[in-house]
């Protein structure tokens, strides 16, 4: 339950669109500004091991996903429906393709400014330049305006089924850059891994950020490439569904999500 709730998260995706006809041949078409965070769905939040997507037009002829994110399977696909995406040259890992949109992991790598393509049974669309920072962190939303998040035993935070002051909560999200031991691109990993930039790292709760010994980890989800969490404690005196937001040096996650706090 608690894998299906995160994996809807990462994907976010509308009603999936199919391709009227498996004959068409146009290149699939795309632009820079259409290559974003899948959290924060905007293109300055792109980073190393972080979930993106690509909207755009004949991306794909069908609709298909990563049938299963398991730790026996080891890595996630490079191909789904004969759907290819390659960034600085390097086959990026897929959650998810379809006509419109297609859910892939930003390899690996150092940051700066480099070449995207995606093939689609050999047909390639055109080259263009997306800009890879260190750190472009952003929060899941488990339903509009509120962040993905579970209870320290695993139970979805809801509106009815809300945190509670002094609590540890975990935050889902992705873009938090490179971690200790560094992530192997699309590697399906049980072993947790902190974010290197933790002494730059914040957490701020209805306005206020949080002394540091309050965040318990931030890094990689095991067994989802490129999910991230933080797992923090809350302050004993909260108002009800405070704002909340996460931060690594300069970077900053959007504004306006909240947590359900009673």
């Amino acid at each position: 339950m608690l894998l299906m709730f995160l994996l809807l998260a990462i994907t976010a995706i509308a009603a999936p669109l199919r391709a009227q006809t498996a004959t068409i041949s146009t290149a699939p078409a795309y632009s820079s500004a259409a290559v974003v965070n899948s959290a924060t769905n905007t293109a300055n939040a792109l980073a190393p091991n972080a979930i993106a997507s690509i909207y755009g037009t004949n991306l794909s002829f069908d609709t298909q996903a990563a049938s299963r994110i398991s730790p026996l399977s080891y890595m996630l696909p490079d191909t789904l429906a004969g759907v290819r995406v390659y960034v600085a040259g390097v086959e990026a890992s897929l959650y998810y393709v379809s006509p419109r949109q297609i859910n892939f992991l930003i390899p690996n790598l150092r940051a700066g400014d480099m070449s995207l393509y995606v093939t689609r049974q050999g047909v390639t669309g055109q080259h263009v330049t997306i800009t890879v920072h260190d750190a472009g962190p952003g929060l899941y939303q488990g339903s509009p305006g509120m962040i993905a998040s579970t209870h320290a035993d695993g139970s979805v935070i809801t509106e009815e089924h809300p945190a509670r002051p002094g609590e540890i909560v975990v935050l889902y999200g992705t873009g938090l850059g490179h971690t200790d031991p560094d992530a192997v691109s699309g590697e399906i990993s049980m072993t947790p891994a902190q974010i290197t930039q933790l002494c730059q790292f914040h957490v701020s709760v209805a306005g206020t950020v949080l002394d540091r010994s309050n965040v318990h980890y931030a890094g990689v989800t095991p067994g989802i490439p490129g999910l991230y969490q933080v797992n923090v404690k809350l302050p004993d005196h909260l108002p009800r569904d405070p704002e909340i937001g996460i931060g690594i040096a300069d970077s900053f996650s959007p504004a306006g999500l909240k947590l359900a706090v009673r």
